[in-house]
C-alpha cells in the first residue's frame, strides 16, 4: 500500500507539471459551450469522425430542425441526410432519437438542464444507459455541460499518457478513467482535457509525432524507444 501511495503521489505530481506545460505553451483553451443536450448529441457526432465533419453535421440539424421536438417527430431519411458529413447517418439519426425520447421522458422538454442536479453517480448512470454513450462522452456532457470537474479521456489523451508512462500500455478507456481522474489537478480536468488534445493533435499525433518539438523529452517513452522521429 506504501509503495502504491508513493507512485500515485509521483504520477499525481508528474501529470500537474505536464499541465503546468501545455498552459505556459499553450495558454488557457477556449471552453466548448453549450447545454447538456447540446453537449451531448454533438459528442455523439464526434464519435469516429473529425471535428469539421462533426460540425457540418451538428449545424445541418440545427439549421433544418428549429428545436428537439421537430428531430423526433421528422422523417428519418431528412435526419440521415443532415447527419451524412458525420458518417454512419443511419446509425446516428437512431441513437440521436432515442437519446432524445429518454431525455424527454426522464426530464422533460428543454435542454437536459435537470441532468446537472442529479449527483454525479446517478448522473453517469443515466448517460451511460444511453446508446452509443460511453465513459469519455458521459464525462464530456457532465465537464462542459454541466460544469464539473471530471477529465475526459478520448484517444488522443489515451495515447499521450501511455507515451509518458503514467498509464500501462494495454489500459482501455475506463481503466485510464479510473486511474487519471484522481491525478489532475483540482479544478482544471477541463483545460488539462482540452490542452492535452490539441497536444495531440499537433504534436504528439498518432503517425508521425513531432518528437523535435515534445514538451517532455525526457519522459517520453515513445521517444526513447524509437529515437528522435523525423518532422514531417
Amino acid at each position: 500500500m506504501a509503495l502504491f501511495l508513493v507512485r500515485f503521489l509521483v504520477s499525481r505530481e508528474r501529470l500537474s507539471k505536464i499541465y503546468q506545460a501545455l498552459y505556459r505553451a499553450y495558454g488557457p483553451p477556449p471552453k466548448p459551450e453549450g447545454s447538456p443536450l447540446e453537449v451531448l448529441i454533438r459528442t455523439v457526432l464526434s464519435q469516429n469522425t473529425n471535428d469539421r465533419n462533426r460540425d457540418l453535421a451538428y449545424e445541418a440539424l440545427r439549421r433544418n430542425f428549429p428545436d428537439w421536438e421537430s428531430v423526433l417527430s421528422a422523417p428519418l431519411g431528412e435526419l440521415e441526410r443532415c447527419l451524412h458529413p458525420a458518417g454512419l447517418s443511419r446509425q446516428r439519426s437512431k441513437r440521436i432519437r432515442e437519446i432524445l425520447r429518454k431525455a424527454r421522458k426522464d426530464f422533460g422538454e428543454g435542454e437536459l438542464e435537470g441532468l446537472c442536479l442529479l449527483p454525479r453517480d446517478r448522473a453517469l448512470e443515466w448517460l451511460l444507459n444511453l446508446p452509443g454513450v460511453g465513459l469519455k462522452t458521459a464525462y464530456c456532457v457532465l465537464a462542459f455541460g454541466c460544469g464539473q470537474d471530471l477529465f475526459p479521456v478520448d484517444t488522443h489523451i489515451l495515447r499521450i499518457t501511455k507515451r509518458l508512462g503514467l498509464l500501462p500500455e494495454r489500459a482501455g478507456s475506463e481503466e485510464a478513467h479510473r486511474i487519471l481522474g484522481p491525478m489532475v489537478p483540482e479544478g482544471k480536468g477541463r483545460d488539462l482535457h482540452l490542452l492535452l488534445i490539441r497536444y495531440g493533435r499537433e504534436i504528439c499525433r498518432a503517425r508521425n509525432p513531432r518528437c523535435d518539438r515534445c514538451l517532455f523529452p525526457e519522459e517520453c517513452l515513445y521517444r526513447q524507444k524509437n529515437g528522435n522521429q523525423r518532422t514531417v
